[in-house]
């Protein structure tokens, strides 16, 4: 059963479902966006059944978590400190890490950075960030399926044209198949005071110079890297030099999933990620 906190951290009230034996192996989920800890649902469900106690948050500037103001309040050291406030905060010194899309991000840097905490990483739809950053550079193609990310570094702009006619804009951002109830709990989550702007401040704050971020690039945790092959904004080419930064890894890619691996294939990602922080 799934239940609906508020987690006070060192630095951030955290909006968070919920699951298991807080006994069982310590498991944090981080969504993406333009998502909210609803995204992971089957997968809470399927992993703390299987025995893990597991805490999806709904990020800082989403949904029902605290919407601190400024750009400067979304560079990734500080999303990062967050994860490691809320595991703190739950009694978490070690923790296995999931992340989709920007949670990806988080839990790729977190690893990077502050490796002693985490047992097991798994990646899903996100390349390693020096990857990234090197191929965007370097292939045309890719820089065109990442050109929304400048338009959403604009200001105010992006705001007024994601929201027009109840966020019909977000259609693209989210998987084809949702049903009117998932896509109005999204809705929801989008019109909570002040999300919207939040939220695209993670974009915002990418491009600060104070974002670069320190940490080794290679991955010494045990990872597995899950992988929507049809992903229409990540090319399948940044799989295996992100790989190629993992001392131990193992990639799981699924055929027909796009960008939306956890919705598109959620029952095998439920158990990729079982057999990953259980085996």
């Amino acid at each position: 059963m799934i239940s609906l906190e508020r987690i006070e951290t060192a630095g951030i009230t955290l909006h968070c479902a919920t699951a298991g034996d807080r006994k069982g192996i310590p498991v944090i989920l981080l969504h993406g966006f333009p998502e909210a800890w609803f995204c992971w649902e089957k997968q809470i469900e399927a992993l703390s059944a299987a025995g893990c106690f597991v805490v999806a948050p709904d990020q800082r500037g989403y949904n029902l978590s605290d919407k601190p103001a400024g750009i400067d309040s979304y560079v990734m050291a500080t999303l990062v400190q967050d994860v490691l406030d809320l595991a703190d905060s739950l009694g978490m010194s070690k923790f296995n890490l999931a992340g989709h899309d920007w949670g990806a991000a988080v839990a790729w840097c977190t690893a990077m950075r502050y490796p002693e905490r985490i047992e097991k990483l798994a990646i899903l739809n996100v390349p390693h960030p020096g990857v990234m950053k090197r191929l965007i550079k370097k292939s045309p193609a890719q820089l065109l399926r990442s050109s929304y990310m400048f338009f959403f570094c604009l200001p105010k702009l992006p705001e007024l044209v994601l929201s027009r006619n109840g966020f019909k804009a977000f259609s693209s951002k989210q998987p084809a198949d949702l049903t009117e109830s998932e896509k109005a709990r999204y809705i929801e989550a989008w019109s909570q005071p002040g999300a919207l702007t939040c939220m695209l401040n993670w974009y915002r704050a990418a491009l600060l110079r104070k974002q670069r971020f320190a940490g080794s690039e290679r991955i010494t945790v045990p990872t597995m890297i899950l992988w929507g092959k049809q992903d229409p904004y990540l090319s399948f080419e940044l799989v295996a030099p992100s790989a190629a930064m993992c001392d131990r890894v193992e990639t799981v890619i699924f055929e027909e999933a796009s960008h939306w691996v956890c919705h598109d294939e959620a029952d095998a990602v439920s158990t990729n990620l079982i057999k990953h922080f259980m085996g």
